[in-house]
């Protein structure tokens, strides 16, 4: 077991980590308490938290692919903090308009389209560090334990922001948010990493070109990514828009919501130690079939079945969602190029997201008019349909938990 836990040991992965733990903590603030604070702050609709929400997301998506490039043409330690402290920023900004009582929709949009940019600098800036503070034979132990770390505090902040959000308001969960991002950007600005490998290409434009190249280049991949960009539609538009909503009308409001969420969150941790001790030697496949239980939280949701029962659902999903990510990253980290990583996983991430603002936008527009039974039926098909055509693909359920090194020169 301590083996496991050798990459604590090197002080530099021991920022990274002390700052995903403390950023995650302030992570589920805002979709806890942003969707109250819009429905009841503002006395807003469900259409209105869709808007709200996928602002965020669709700035994420614009502005994803060129973070990428960005972050592995630059410094990604630099970029990680500079995402921080802009979502820091912006955080506190809606936290202090909701105070004052100043809050407006268009306002919270444009913040919201702030902290979307912000993390997508972060996102792909993050996923390239990692390698860079870990040697090889380490990664999977590496982001277990950030994993763990990552859902540990997911599962205490959902649970802090619906109590915050309920006894407090939402503003003062915002301001927490906020606070953590600042942590963040701190211990990351300390980090000392290995030098970064760069390609030699003279515009961003070609970088671009060589991510891609990259990218299409692995087929597991990309596949994975088309069925994560019909699944997250069912995913986030039931958990950020449709669950609130219905937890508002019929489980008691934001702290009810809390348990769920904070629920899911311990799904994560215990995803994570399952991560840390067992070896799978197909991954991509692996994973795979850990997104059927994404399934759950959507049709516990009709009806509504009991707090306890829904609180299990996404439990369930917290465990396989976190067997997901850790296996995913260490295979990104393992099989793509290390010049090419942060340009790969953000057009991972902007591929796996592309319609997550549609669908977030939809599910609100979708309960006001064909109510929760319909809305819900399809976030479930959206997340099995695509997960069962995925497991068709070959490589997907082939690929080999270990993988040579990759040469510095790729043409990416």
């Amino acid at each position: 077991m301590e083996s496991r836990f050798a990459p604590l040991r090197d002080p530099n992965f021991a920022r990274v980590f002390a700052a995903r733990l403390i950023s995650a903590f302030g992570t589920p603030m805002a979709p806890v308490a942003l969707p109250f604070a819009v429905l009841e702050d503002m006395h807003g609709s469900a259409r209105d938290v869709g808007l709200v929400i996928a602002a965020a997301s669709g700035a994420q998506v614009v502005f994803q692919i060129f973070a990428g490039a960005l972050a592995d043409r630059g410094s990604r330690r630099a970029q990680m903090v500079t995402g921080d402290l802009a979502a820091a920023a912006a955080q506190a900004a809606i936290a202090l308009l909701l105070a004052l009582q100043l809050a407006s929709l268009p306002a919270l949009v444009l913040l919201q389209v702030v902290i979307g940019t912000a993390l997508a600098l972060q996102h792909p800036a993050a996923v390239g560090l990692v390698p860079l503070v870990v040697e090889r034979e380490r990664l999977q132990s590496a982001n277990a334990l950030l994993a763990i770390a990552n859902s540990t505090a997911m599962g205490l902040g959902a649970a802090a922001a619906g109590i915050v959000a309920a006894k407090l308001g939402a503003r003062v969960a915002l301001a927490i948010d906020a606070v953590t991002f600042v942590a963040s950007a701190v211990l990351v600005s300390g980090v000392r990493e290995r030098a970064q490998e760069r390609t030699q290409t003279e515009s961003l434009l070609a970088e671009l070109r060589g991510g891609w190249r990259e990218f299409t280049s692995h087929r597991w991949l990309w596949t994975i990514v088309l069925q994560f960009t019909v699944m997250l539609v069912g995913w986030f538009g039931t958990y950020a828009v449709v669950g609130p909503v219905i937890a508002k009308r019929a489980l008691g409001g934001a702290a009810a919501w809390g348990i769920i969420a904070s629920a899911n969150g311990f799904g994560l941790i215990a995803g994570g130690f399952v991560a840390l001790r067992v070896h799978f030697p197909r991954p991509i496949f692996a994973a795979t079939l850990c997104c059927f239980p994404f399934a759950l939280l959507p049709l516990t949701l009709i009806g509504p079945l009991a707090v306890s029962w829904i609180a299990a659902a996404a439990f369930a999903a917290g465990v396989a969602g976190e067997l997901f990510g850790v296996l995913w990253y260490t295979a990104l980290h393992t099989h793509v190029d290390p010049a090419a990583l942060s340009r790969v996983s953000a057009y991972d991430a902007v591929g796996s997201i592309a319609l997550v603002p549609l669908g977030e936008v939809l599910a609100g527009f979708a309960l006001d008019a064909f109510g929760a039974t319909a809305t819900l039926v399809g976030a479930s098909a959206a997340i099995v349909v695509p997960t069962a055509v995925v497991l068709l693909v070959r490589d997907v359920r082939e690929l080999r938990a270990t993988a040579p090194a990759r040469s510095s020169g790729s043409s990416a």
